[in-house]
């Protein structure tokens, strides 16, 4: 019996050491994350009589979320304008030279207060060897529209804090949700906020590329994030925390909640997608059990963060 005893607990150091090499949660939680404030310049294109100065964050364009600041000069006065129609449209091509898009502000909103258009990006992948970005403006003033198009890089997203994730949910609609904030969390209960989008199937046949009406995204209206957040590694046994609060959306189009860290580390944002009616689009419950050793079950919907 004794023997028994021992060979169990060697059998189980054994699994929980194969669980803990499998991800190197150590390495993960030493990276560190560094919050931006800034916008700064991404580009400048010009049109022939336009000036087109693109601005993001930390003047880099990242997979996720992008807040898009574009200000509008004219070329030989250096005058600012704005009372323009300013349009903005990322198209990716793959090796295969298949286009797509992602979701974006396609008509940009001048911000009176700032002096500059404003939009966003939620860009889905980074530019690589395989597959590149875009980007394809117009300015339209006085009933004259000038076109321009220019190449743009996007990198990745190193803090995880700002992951994102696209789906094909329930109604075979393709979904994305990208964590806008925070940028770095604290230990306590934080604003939580991400953008949710859905991809609108072309109901036209393609005219000239790039025509705007093959890459529709919108913004989900009315929908609800349940959020139970963990901590997936082993040594955490799956625990989630108190007084979170599901995301719903605000008056800003963006899904606003509360998630409460109580310590600093891994952990996954898992989600239960529903509708206005509270039909589950996707996700799925997870398990309540306490797991030592054992690597948390997540939500068939979920992001990974770190801090």
């Amino acid at each position: 019996m004794k023997y028994s005893n021992y060979l169990l607990l060697a059998i189980s150091v054994v699994a929980v050491s194969c669980t803990v090499e499998k991800t190197d949660y150590e390495a993960e939680i030493a990276t560190d994350t560094t919050e931006y404030f800034d916008f700064e310049e991404v580009s400048t294109i010009n049109t022939g009589d336009y000036n087109l100065t693109i601005e993001a964050l930390n003047g880099t364009l990242y997979k996720g979320y992008n807040e898009i600041h574009v200000t509008l000069e004219h070329a030989q006065s250096q005058e600012e304008l704005s009372n323009a129609a300013v349009t903005f449209l990322p198209i990716l091509t793959d090796a295969n030279g298949k286009q797509s898009s992602c979701p974006h502000d396609y008509q940009l909103t001048y911000d009176t207060a700032n002096g500059y258009y404003v939009g966003y990006a939620v860009f889905t992948d980074i530019t690589s060897s395989t597959a590149g970005w875009e980007l394809f403006m117009e300015v339209t003033l006085s009933g004259e529209i000038q076109a321009v198009s220019q190449t743009i890089t996007v990198e990745e997203q190193v803090n995880k804090n700002l992951n994102m994730t696209a789906f094909t949910g329930n109604d075979n609609v393709q979904y994305f949700i990208a964590l806008v904030a925070p940028q770095r969390p604290d230990v306590a209960e934080n604003h939580l906020v991400a953008g949710v989008y859905k991809y609108i199937e072309p109901t036209q046949v393609a005219g000239d590329f790039p025509d705007p009406s093959q890459f529709i995204y919108a913004v989900v209206n009315d929908h609800t994030l349940l959020l139970d957040p963990r901590m997936p590694e082993p040594s955490m046994g799956n625990h989630s925390s108190p007084n979170n609060e599901d995301l719903t959306q605000q008056n800003d189009g963006l899904y606003h909640g509360v998630v409460n860290y109580t310590m600093t580390g891994n952990w996954t944002l898992n989600f239960i997608f529903q509708d206005a009616q509270g039909n589950t689009i996707k996700g799925t419950e997870v398990p309540t059990d306490f797991t030592p050793g054992i690597e948390g079950v997540k939500s068939e919907l979920y992001i990974d963060i770190l801090f």
